[in-house]
């Protein structure tokens, strides 16, 4: 199994974080193996995509809350890292 669990839906509630405020928190390792994604479907578009951080952040961002990881952007990129054999990603962890 790639990821922990796949949800549809972010059981923490809204931070509000803007992009600028998650690039402030450092990159740390994660393993793909204790994530919880939050969204359910992936276009497969965005997975193959070469550009898909041109618009975003280079790192997925995570949230921490009850003792569990959350995957709330990202998803394509840790599929990616999934695909190419890695067991962990470096992403940015915001801590609720």
């Amino acid at each position: 199994m790639i990821f922990k669990a796949v949800r549809d839906g972010k059981p923490y509630p809204e931070h509000g974080l803007s992009l600028k405020e998650w690039a402030e928190i450092p990159p740390r390792p994660v393993r793909l193996d204790q994530l919880i994604t939050t969204k359910r479907e992936l276009g497969l578009d965005r997975l193959l995509a070469d550009d898909s951080t041109f618009y975003g952040d280079l790192f997925p961002h995570v949230v921490r809350f009850q003792d569990a990881l959350y995957l709330e952007d990202g998803v394509h990129r840790a599929l990616r890292a999934a695909l190419q054999q890695r067991t962990t990603i470096h992403a940015r962890v915001l801590e609720l």
